[in-house]
């Protein structure tokens, strides 16, 4: 439920900054993979929205986000934050700073997990973005993200995941992943990292050949490759072998995060 992310994120990790060859042909897992910010945050996500009640109102949320959010990122200060977030994580009255980064969509999927119906899953992701990523296209990145990641894992086809995507965003999925690999470089926007995302679930015939695509586009690749792999999970499962993995490369705090999850 949170594996097909953190797996995403291990798996691309040493391929960012444009490091990979754009191929599918590659071991899952070399000594360069760990976690990295991706994964803290979207144990941070879960985190907080595990203690959400019923009656919390919108700013109550927001703050347990900020809260938990602040208390990871300085527990695992050196995971490869973005500078503006990093200095974030450290202000004694943090506020969103307008950003379109793709960090909004790589931590969101708990989101499409702990909710049971697509007009939630949608407000919780906007408040889980807003905290930060207030831009309109952050919003939009994290909100289309969990929609997808909910569509797959309650029975929609491919199709009707992209149909909706497309009328309700506004992303151009019309691209494959072929047209996208030979240009496709390193770049931090949701703009430009989710449609591709979406676009390598799309054509991945298993959770592991959705992995493969998307480390095979290139670019910010262990978040591409966290968004792909949120969503491949919904619709696919993860093996139970990558889960084992997972589970290997995480530390214990982060871990009880994640069983807790599980377990709830």
């Amino acid at each position: 439920m949170m594996f097909g992310a953190i797996l995403g994120d291990i798996i691309g990790s040493p391929y960012e900054f444009d490091c990979g060859n754009k191929s599918k042909e590659f071991p899952l897992f070399i000594s360069k993979c760990e976690y990295t910010d991706d994964t803290v945050m979207t144990i941070a996500v879960a985190d907080a929205l595990m203690t959400v009640q019923s009656d919390d109102s919108d700013d109550a949320i927001r703050a347990k986000l900020v809260e938990r959010m602040q208390h990871w990122g300085k527990t695992d200060p050196d995971a490869g934050y973005g500078s503006r977030f990093y200095w974030w994580i450290k202000e004694k009255d943090p506020q969103p700073y307008n950003s379109f980064g793709n960090g909004s969509a790589m931590r969101v999927s708990s989101v499409a997990w702990l909710y049971d119906d697509l007009d939630t899953v949608r407000k919780m992701a906007r408040l889980s973005a807003d905290v930060t990523h207030n831009h309109p296209e952050g919003i939009k990145g994290a909100e289309s993200v969990a929609a997808a990641i909910f569509m797959a894992r309650t029975g929609s086809s491919k199709e009707e995941i992209k149909a909706y995507i497309c009328s309700e965003f506004g992303y151009d999925l019309s691209r494959t992943c072929d047209e996208i690999r030979p240009d496709y470089h390193h770049v931090e926007s949701c703009q430009q990292t989710v449609p591709e995302a979406i676009t390598a679930f799309l054509e991945g015939e298993s959770f592991e050949d959705v992995i493969r695509t998307a480390v095979s586009l290139g670019g910010d690749c262990d978040t591409l490759t966290a968004i792909a792999g949120s969503i491949a999970e919904g619709f696919y499962g993860v093996p139970d072998e990558l889960k084992v993995e997972c589970i290997k490369r995480l530390p214990e705090d982060l871990l009880e995060v994640v069983e807790r999850f599980l377990n709830r």
